[in-house]
């Protein structure tokens, strides 16, 4: 079995997840996207793929969700080993100074994304929170250099390679 690091896009507007898993597509074939609707959904999505031996390397999460709100989802997610790990990232135009403030502190976000996006904008943020990701976590940096940052990859792997010997 074949590990795989996933996209998680968790959204509650079916048009606005559409349209990010489109501007999402040409990163599918190196990391599968999956989608949730509420934060109860992210979780069972999520214990499914480590269940399975992947791992989430990416979440983009929007903030205003049915039950729970995206802030809370990250930072709960955040004090998880398992996905303590992966890079987060909220995409919303709803989120206010205060929960913006309480996701960097608490939730280790790593990026912040207001709706409307652009697909340059989402496709640079998801490129740059992947590389760190694969990089930070040792992947197979080589697998990645169509798809992610080759100059950040050949970077590490220089760096890598002066540490080994």
């Amino acid at each position: 079995m074949d590990h795989k690091v996933y996209i998680l896009v968790v959204e509650d507007e079916l048009e606005v997840m559409d349209a990010l898993v489109k501007d999402l597509e040409k990163f599918e074939p190196f990391f599968p996207i999956e989608t949730a609707n509420t934060a109860k959904e992210a979780k069972e999505v999520i214990d499914y793929v480590l269940d399975h031996g992947h791992t989430i390397g990416l979440i983009l999460c929007d903030h205003v969700l049915p039950g729970k709100n995206g802030v809370d989802l990250l930072i709960e997610l955040q004090s998880d080993p398992h996905t303590s790990i992966s890079k987060k990232v909220l995409v919303t135009g709803q989120a206010g100074q205060d929960d913006t403030i309480l996701a960097i502190n608490k939730a280790d976000l790593d990026h912040y994304i207001s709706k409307p996006w652009t697909e340059e904008e989402l496709e640079m943020v998801v490129r740059d929170e992947l590389t760190d990701f694969i990089i930070e976590q040792g992947k197979d940096l080589l697998s990645y250099m169509q798809i992610l940052d080759a100059e950040k990859l050949s970077e590490a792997m220089r760096k890598k390679k002066m540490t080994d010997h």
